[in-house]
């Protein structure tokens, strides 16, 4: 895929990440990850259960203002049922979703959603998000051509090569440390449901530790094991911006923590667990 790719242009490609009814979901090829051909990018059930979050609300004037997703297992390339729990009030609604394989919980997510309520701030609150230097993400998207490519990773059809669209903006991702880079859904997350901005965020949030790679993918593995997403405000267009940074441990653990962005600044924080391990000898 080329900077100004969308859409899969190959037919025989699915044209959606997943089908779904009711609580039943179909995954096509465009959920894969990097590390098996059997098992799903983790962005892809990250914007799929911030979906099914956002169903989970009781009306529409909901900003989805946390999501923690467990990634218990990896996610097969196979059908998939959710269970959803859902604890409402007047200003939030609280949502527990288990995602299943069969039988098997393979990801948890826990959801809180805020009731969206007017307010007439003061003029002088402080404008700067304090976690979030610099306050804009440059260049914007329109300026980047650049695309995100990991030394290491497989080719072929994937989530991360033809589901969404990268541009770097800050950085170089063929070595290693931090980056930052655009990132837009290609094609709809779930077939004949519109990409919401809250589906877009959790998608995108997932690729901090391969934007800020700081451990060879050829001779290590550094998946994450969760996703943990924070946003103070909805974001605006179809490109999250992520400037990541990871730190990696002799003791098989690591932190990737990615601050988000949309074309007019910040919007929240990303943080994932990683499991650390070498791959073994071929």
């Amino acid at each position: 895929m080329t900077h100004t790719d969308h859409a899969p242009e190959d037919s025989r490609i699915a044209a959606f990440v997943y089908t779904g009814q009711g609580d039943a979901w179909q995954p096509s090829e465009l959920s894969r990850g990097p590390w098996d051909p059997r098992a799903q990018h983790g962005g892809a059930p990250c914007g799929l259960l911030a979906h099914v979050a956002e169903r989970a609300a009781p009306g529409p004037d909901w900003l989805l203002a946390r999501l923690t997703v467990e990634l218990v297992k990896p996610v097969p390339v196979a059908p998939l049922v959710t269970r959803v729990q859902v604890q409402s009030s007047r200003a939030t609604v609280r949502v527990g979703i288990d995602l299943l394989a069969g039988d098997v919980v393979v990801a948890r997510a826990h959801a809180l959603l805020l009731h969206r309520q007017p307010l007439a701030l003061p003029a002088d609150l402080p404008a700067d998000f304090p976690c979030a230097s610099p306050r804009q993400l440059l260049p914007l998207p329109q300026d980047c051509r650049e695309q995100v490519r990991i030394p290491g990773l497989p080719e072929g059809v994937s989530f991360y090569r033809n589901a969404v669209e990268s541009r770097v903006a800050q950085g170089d991702t063929s070595q290693p440390g931090p980056s930052a880079a655009w990132f837009r859904l290609a094609v709809p997350l779930v077939h004949g449901v519109p990409n919401s901005p809250a589906m877009r965020a959790a998608a995108a949030a997932d690729f901090g530790n391969g934007l800020s790679w700081v451990l060879p993918a050829d001779r290590f593995l550094f998946a994450n094991a969760d996703m943990s997403l924070n946003l103070f405000r909805t974001p605006e267009g179809e490109w999250i911006g992520l400037r990541s940074a990871t730190e990696a441990h002799g003791d098989g653990a690591g932190l990737t923590v990615s601050h988000l962005y949309d074309a007019r600044g910040p919007i929240g924080l990303a943080t994932q667990t990683l499991v650390l391990r070498e791959r073994a000898a071929a």
